[in-house]
């Protein structure tokens, strides 16, 4: 399927599924999260859902987190050249939500794209060979690029895999795992 049908029916799926749904659905994800060789890991960048958008809570993989004693990095957009600056997640982080309902820290200790081990992706879509559909705007395929080649990189998802995405551009970021209600994939 062409990333744009994609992105339509995905959003038509989140948009049919009640908050109860999405609590539930994503303690799933979290409680699959668990079986993810990472957790030796120390920085760990968790993107902050949008409500209204129906993502998946990572409040809970949040605290799974916070428990192991992880240092939480959150990201800030720069709609102007399509970028993130990186936050350290700290008891006095304060957020406020951008334009577009995305939650983001207003200040604090800014964090190297170097120190990030693990990225946990939001997507609409992806498939059976870790390609991911995003919203289009291109922030997280150009973090990712900046990214060092040892950092893992994780798609959460309320949905199972499609086939394949035809469209896929030569600077599309595969993942290195989707974790669903149900299983988690692995992409070699």
């Amino acid at each position: 399927m062409l990333k744009n049908t994609l992105r339509k029916k995905y959003k038509t799926l989140r948009s049919q599924l009640l908050s109860e749904d999405l609590e539930e659905l994503s303690i799933k994800i979290a409680n699959e999260s668990l079986k993810l060789p990472i957790w030796d890991k120390t920085y760990y960048h968790l993107f902050l859902p949008i409500e209204e958008q129906k993502e998946v809570d990572t409040s809970f993989l949040l605290s799974i987190l916070q428990g192991k004693d992880k240092e939480v990095v959150v990201a800030k957009s720069n709609f102007q050249n399509l970028s993130l600056t990186h936050y350290l997640l700290t008891e006095n982080t304060r957020f406020r939500k951008n334009s577009y309902n995305i939650p983001e820290p207003v200040d604090g200790i800014e964090v190297p794209i170097e120190k990030i081990d693990v990225v946990f992706v939001p997507l609409l879509a992806f498939d059976q060979k870790g390609n991911r559909v995003g919203y289009g705007k291109g922030f997280y395929d150009q973090f990712l690029s900046e990214c060092k080649n040892t950092t893992i990189k994780i798609g959460l998802s309320f949905f199972e895999a499609e086939s394949f995405i035809e469209d896929l551009r030569e600077d599309d970021i595969k993942i290195d795992y989707c974790v669903t209600p149900e299983k988690v994939y692995t992409f070699p």
